[in-house]
């Protein structure tokens, strides 16, 4: 019997300011979202010792390093 590594499922979503910064972050035909997806992969690949499916989606959040509230929920904290 083949030794059957469970695929870990990652969705994650990259947070930016502006709608032109979604635009480079994504680049030409989804090129650079391509890039920055398959070198994180990569990355977790090696830390978790296992297949991942990473799915990548980039979101404009106007504002939100200005919001004590957004950096919060987005799992940012003050070092005590």
């Amino acid at each position: 019997m083949k030794d059957e590594r469970r695929i870990s499922h990652i969705d994650a979503t990259i947070i930016c300011e502006r709608d032109s910064h979604k635009g480079i972050i994504i680049g030409k035909g989804g090129a650079m979202l391509k890039k920055i997806g398959s070198a994180a992969r990569y990355e977790i690949e090696k830390l978790l010792d296992r297949q991942v499916n990473l799915k990548l989606w980039v979101k404009v959040k106007k504002d939100w390093r200005e919001s004590d509230f957004l950096i919060q929920n987005f799992g940012y904290r003050e070092e005590e």
